[in-house]
């Protein structure tokens, strides 16, 4: 677990611990001290703490003009225990909906367990994104995460869907990619 390193390849665009308007502004990584564990694991030191014990994540871009951020997870996903919706909701998504941000995109590829709840905070976020003309999406989750998501009935409110190569995408190519399915055209 402390080889995965959170995509880096957009950082010569955007870098969250520089951004005064990222919930992640100031933070300080070290590329030699190990802290952070999952499952007793230690994880990479890039990865942000985002007030769960067992998922972490980091912004790989937040887009102020375009109005998205793609966020990319690692971990287990933990509503009955941790409550990690609300948490991510209220400690991550919520800061940047007030700078203006409308769509997320949550890479959820090394999310290795999900454990559901109630869908509160689901049907929540979806419906507050909708209002303000936004939408989530998560993209890539494993097979066995992906099963218990959609049994617990919570891709009705975060859809999950498969872009394997979302890396070869500049960010602006891959949110209009995914905006042209979760924004239908407005009448005039």
């Amino acid at each position: 677990m402390h080889a995965l390193e959170p995509f880096y390849n957009w950082q010569h665009q955007y870098v969250s611990e520089a951004d005064p308007r990222s919930p992640f502004y100031g933070r300080q990584h070290s590329e030699f001290e190990y802290s952070h564990t999952i499952y007793n694991f230690y994880i990479h030191p890039q990865w942000d703490d985002l007030g769960s014990k067992t998922l972490y994540g980091k912004v790989l871009i937040a887009d102020y003009e375009e109005r998205y951020v793609i966020l990319e997870l690692i971990g287990e996903w933990n509503d009955a225990v941790e409550n990690d919706i609300m948490t991510l909701k209220r400690e991550v998504l919520e800061p940047f909906e007030s700078e203006g941000i409308r769509s997320f995109i949550l890479i959820a590829e090394n999310v290795l367990n999900f454990h559901s709840d109630i869908s509160d905070y689901y049907e929540e976020l979806a419906e507050e994104l909708a209002e303000l003309g936004g939408w989530v999406v998560c993209l890539n989750m494993p097979e066995a995460s992906r099963n218990e998501f959609e049994q617990a009935g919570l891709d009705r409110f975060l859809p999950l869907r498969e872009q394997l190569d979302w890396r070869n995408f500049k960010p602006i190519h891959l949110f209009r990619k995914l905006k042209a399915e979760f924004e239908l055209p407005r009448l005039e």
